[in-house]
């Protein structure tokens, strides 16, 4: 025992390092792809045709989140195989009560959801009903901004809580870029340009265009700003550990009691039990089954160490514990 005494007294001297140590909770997100309704004549000018822009940035963003390590993220094709198993259509996934629906399927604590709402030139948004009349094809890869070209791209994002549907947080993030000398797709001196379906959204093509630099921008900020909002997820109750119940199966020191239940049970060093002994069973008189059983308290057990089938405790109370007698949680 006095080689127990140091052990015990050292662990209790670490506990607090272990505690600080543990990493705070991660918890899981799923990101859909985000809506580009609103920016859809936007993208298709600046393409030459209708580039997936809302799953090229849900992509981007999942990127920042992982690399980042403040959620846990949910993989895109485990999020494509429920929504083509629901049957989920595009324009009710941003619906709160639907993306809460797909996220309870998936298992995650948030959904992220979002919307584009700016993509494309900085003068977008003062005409957007006559943005082809008036800029016309040198709108899209034929020559925007010759001269000088400037690409915003604004973006926001919801959290929706996935028992509750609830918002739990809103984010935005807006990027621009602006260079002489070339269009929105275009990379500068020496760096080439991009074309209309040439490479997806990821790519360090697009990356090194004006309107990629502008989406990446965005696409950071967005990040920082839901990494930020970690806190307002709900975090989950800790799970009520079960009632422990065993019995003495060896009694012939006090200080060393041995019980037939271990961590497997549940039983961690520490744990305090309640020790009693069945002096009568009652029965069913129709059946024979027992009803009830009529105990009296012994003591109680402090238990000293655990492997996963068994325990060993000191013993503390009136009586004296023999083998057979019940342990449990009081």
């Amino acid at each position: 025992m006095r080689k127990v005494v140091p052990a015990i007294l050292s662990f209790l001297v670490m506990a607090p390092v272990l505690v600080a140590q543990q990493p705070a909770t991660r918890h899981k997100v799923a990101v859909l792809d985000f809506n580009y309704a609103t920016v859809m004549t936007a993208s298709q000018a600046v393409f030459g045709t209708n580039v997936d822009i809302g799953k090229g940035i849900s992509d981007m963003l999942i990127d920042k989140l992982v690399n980042d390590g403040t959620y846990r993220v949910i993989e895109r094709n485990q999020i494509d195989k429920i929504l083509n198993e629901q049957n989920f259509s595009n324009s009710n996934r941003a619906d709160p009560n639907t993306a809460a629906k797909i996220g309870h399927i998936l298992g995650v604590d948030a959904v992220i959801t979002g919307d584009i709402t700016q993509f494309g030139r900085d003068d977008q948004s003062k005409n957007i009903g006559g943005m082809l009349g008036k800029w016309g094809s040198g709108y899209g890869l034929g020559g925007v901004g010759t001269h000088s070209a400037k690409a915003v791209v604004a973006i926001t994002a919801r959290m929706i809580d996935v028992n509750t549907a609830e918002i739990l947080a809103s984010a935005t993030g807006k990027g621009e870029s602006k260079r002489s000398g070339t269009n929105l797709l275009g990379g500068g001196a020496g760096t080439g340009g991009y074309g209309g379906g040439e490479a997806g959204m990821n790519s360090s093509n697009f990356a090194q265009t004006i309107i990629g630099e502008a989406t990446s921008q965005a696409v950071a900020e967005l990040a920082a700003n839901l990494n930020a909002d970690s806190a307002k997820l709900p975090t989950a109750a800790a799970p009520i550990a079960a009632p422990v119940s065993g019995l003495v199966a060896d009694a012939s020191a006090p200080d060393s009691i041995i019980i037939n239940v271990g961590s497997s049970s549940g039983v961690k060093v520490g744990d305090k039990l309640a020790v009693s002994r069945v002096v009568r069973v009652v029965k069913d008189p129709a059946t024979g089954k027992p009803l009830r059983s009529i105990e009296n308290a012994i003591g109680q057990l402090t238990i000293t160490s655990v492997d996963a089938s068994s325990a060993v405790g000191t013993f503390s109370g009136s009586g004296k514990p023999q083998t057979g007698d019940t342990v449990k949680t009081p």
